[in-house]
């Protein structure tokens, strides 16, 4: 995962034209700005639970905007193929620069947009159970030197999934000598559940990390060293972006002023996931208790952005979510 220029899409309204029809579509309503394939927010998700938390508080938002949104669960690599086909208007989790070798082709051509990023300070890349780490494991050179008490195997998550391709990358280039482990595809859940069976007797593992999310804290972990040159530096840091079918800020103007205001933070999304994960909420009412709970957010989210049928957005939404003005 290499650091690629990111292409910035700047959200702005549509041109309505010259002549006397601009001037009564001047003084309607954002509705009239916005057509009606803008009525449906079309969402895909990934089945990863940050993905899951930020999708959902974005879908409470725009409901409470008059919009109606769906949810489709599917591969990295179809959600770019999606939105490039049409099928999906938003994504939310384009990690960079790890998932630079998927998304920047689709940028590049101009059927997707990357919009400005919507969470700062994230991390993503190889990490191993604490006792591990204590015993040796610090870097992603110690690995095969231990190779069978890992059994030669990296636990990653599902399959097409950006992670699981540096894995495959690094075997596939014997890189730190890893040319004949295997890459188990697995899925979040699966592969958290994997850790939490060898955890008690401290069976080795190694397997795809990151943060924000709740196994850094619901496991004793440590991230290893050296994975620069497929993760990037700083522990795989990464910024992760939202993402659009191309030229869907200049379609769905209103939508698209929400899009660019979308700032989450690692607390709000560790809060959420654990939430989701741990206790067993339903994601929308997850989203829905934090936004009540913390209402202040939706100021900057809202500003400038109104409802479908062009009123003021923030007392609609706050009313919409039962918040106290």
């Amino acid at each position: 995962m290499n650091a690629s220029p990111l292409t910035r899409t700047m959200t702005r309204r549509m041109s309505l034209g010259l002549g006397a029809a601009t001037l009564a579509l001047s003084a309607a309503p954002a509705l009239a700005q916005e057509g009606e394939s803008c009525a449906t927010v079309r969402f895909a998700e990934v089945g990863w639970t940050d993905i899951t938390a930020t999708t959902a508080l974005t879908t409470e938002v725009l409901e409470a905007l008059g919009y109606d949104t769906r949810i489709d669960t599917v591969s990295v690599p179809i959600a770019y193929q999606g939105m490039k086909n049409g099928d999906f208007d938003v994504f939310l989790g384009n990690w960079m620069p790890s998932m630079a070798s998927i998304s920047d082709p689709y940028v590049e051509d101009g059927s997707v947009d990357r919009l400005d990023a919507n969470l700062e300070g994230a991390k993503y890349t190889l990490a191993v159970p604490q006792y591990v780490h204590d015993a040796g494991v610090t870097s992603v050179a110690d690995l095969a030197e231990h190779a069978e008490r890992f059994d030669s195997s990296i636990h990653g998550i599902e399959a097409g999934n950006d992670g699981n391709q540096l894995i495959q990358q690094m075997i596939d280039d014997d890189a730190f000598g890893l040319g004949d482990w295997q890459l188990i595809d697995s899925s979040e859940a699966g592969m958290l559940a994997e850790l939490s069976a060898r955890e008690p007797d401290q069976q080795w593992m190694v397997f795809l990390g990151w943060e924000p999310h709740p196994m850094n804290t619901n496991f004793d972990m440590a991230y290893l060293e050296g994975a620069d040159d497929y993760f990037g530096p700083n522990l795989g840091g990464a910024t992760v972006y939202t993402n659009t079918r191309g030229g869907y800020v200049e379609e769905c103007g209103n939508v698209g002023a929400l899009l660019a205001n979308l700032e989450f933070t690692l607390e709000m999304e560790n809060q959420l996931m654990g939430e989701i994960m741990d206790e067993g909420e339903d994601p929308r009412d997850a989203a829905r208790a934090y936004l009540q709970a913390n209402p202040e957010v939706l100021e900057a989210w809202l500003e400038g952005v109104e409802t479908r049928d062009g009123e003021a957005g923030l007392p609609a939404v706050r009313e919409a979510l039962d918040i106290a003005s």
